[in-house]
């Protein structure tokens, strides 16, 4: 097996474009546009991220390649043929909105599918141990699209395409996919609700997005009961109750499933400073959890790990999550210092939120029995 990790990214994916917007709802009517165009799905942190690996010198102590579209085939498996016809029509003309909050420009069908691609190819060379791990710096998102609509910036659900890609060449098993963005994967959870060999768990803001899923009640349904977990955090969640959260309920979840391939969602929009968002985790935090789970990984699945991007708006921060993401995967460190994170440590819950946030978690982990 090579020892470097993967690093899966390509220009195309930063020229996605989202239109005109404020927030993220499109300019029109009473909604003036802005300077800069205003929406926060902008190829900025992600080009950031990649600039940092590059000056860094990780770049160069990683596998990095592009990838291939996923082909109509791959799109089938789950999504449905209207939604993609729907979605190329759209495309060869000026673009359009594929669904609530779902903004894309001319080609925007063919930059998703090869979003959706690199998460694919990240995925098949962990597998066949061409990598022992990957990240995928998929752009547009997709955690949120479901199979007939999109949603929430995410045009393509690029992790089931990349999951059910395997399944079919692979004869891939059972898989856990680990969502920390700050929104809940509503998408994933809908798309393996009511199956048994793909475990979704889901740490989020509570009612942040959407704001009508991700609670704790929502635990999948025939098959799939017990084989959705939602954790779902108050506002201001910090360091400590991220990792509490991971140690007390993803992780022994992880050692009781076992799975054969372990995929994070990695937004990383749970950063002190995003837009989108009142969590308060920084550089640190993206690093030790990733380190908890990559030793869960090398426990119950020789090591086979896959990160796959998703949201995350604070252009000063992403870079520095991102990179520690990365470091920890390919167990190289560089000389950057987050220059935010002494800030972002000093504002941090205080001791007795903790404790309530903490007591709000094992009171999550008391109501769902681990799945078997």
């Amino acid at each position: 097996m090579a020892e470097q990790s993967g690093f899966f990214h390509d220009e195309r994916c930063l020229w996605h474009s989202t239109g005109e917007a404020v927030l993220f709802l499109p300019v029109g009517g009473w909604l003036q546009p802005l300077a800069g165009g205003g929406h926060p799905e902008s190829p900025e942190s992600k080009r950031r991220l990649k600039s940092l690996l590059d000056v860094s010198g990780l770049s160069a102590q990683l596998a990095v390649s592009s990838a291939e579209p996923v082909t109509r085939e791959d799109l089938l498996r789950v999504h449905t043929a209207g939604y993609i016809d729907r979605f190329q029509e759209l495309s060869a003309g000026r673009g359009g909105e594929i669904g609530p909050e779902a903004l894309f420009s001319h080609g925007g069908f063919e930059i998703a599918a090869l979003s959706a691609g690199l998460a694919k190819r990240a995925v098949a060379d962990v597998l066949d141990g061409i990598l022992p791990n990957a990240y995928s710096l998929s752009r547009p998102p997709g955690h949120h699209c479901l199979p007939d609509s999109g949603m929430g910036f995410c045009l393509l659900a690029n992790i089931p395409l990349a999951i059910e890609a395997a399944k079919a060449s692979h004869g891939l098993g059972k898989v856990a996919v680990i969502d920390w963005d700050v929104h809940h994967g509503n998408g994933t959870q809908h798309i393996y609700y009511q199956r048994d060999d793909v475990l979704t768990i889901s740490l989020h803001q509570e009612n942040c997005f959407p704001t009508d899923s991700g609670a704790v009640a929502e635990r999948g349904e025939g098959a799939g009961l017990g084989f959705n977990i939602n954790v779902p955090l108050p506002p201001g969640s910090g360091h400590e109750t991220y990792l509490h959260a991971v140690r007390s309920i993803v992780i022994p979840a992880l050692e009781e499933f076992r799975p054969d391939l372990i995929v994070v969602a990695s937004g990383l929009d749970a950063n002190a400073v995003d837009p989108l968002a009142r969590q308060l985790l920084y550089a640190g935090s993206f690093r030790e959890m990733t380190r908890l789970v990559k030793d869960v990984a090398h426990s119950v699945c020789d090591g086979r790990l896959v990160v796959v991007h998703e949201g995350g708006y604070a252009e000063s921060a992403v870079p520095f999550c991102g990179l520690a993401i990365i470091e920890t995967l390919s167990g190289v460190h560089t000389e950057v210092v987050d220059p935010f994170e002494e800030t972002f440590i000093a504002q941090q819950p205080t001791a007795r939120v903790v404790d309530y946030q903490i007591a709000i978690v094992d009171d999550i982990a008391r109501q769902l029995p681990i799945a078997r």
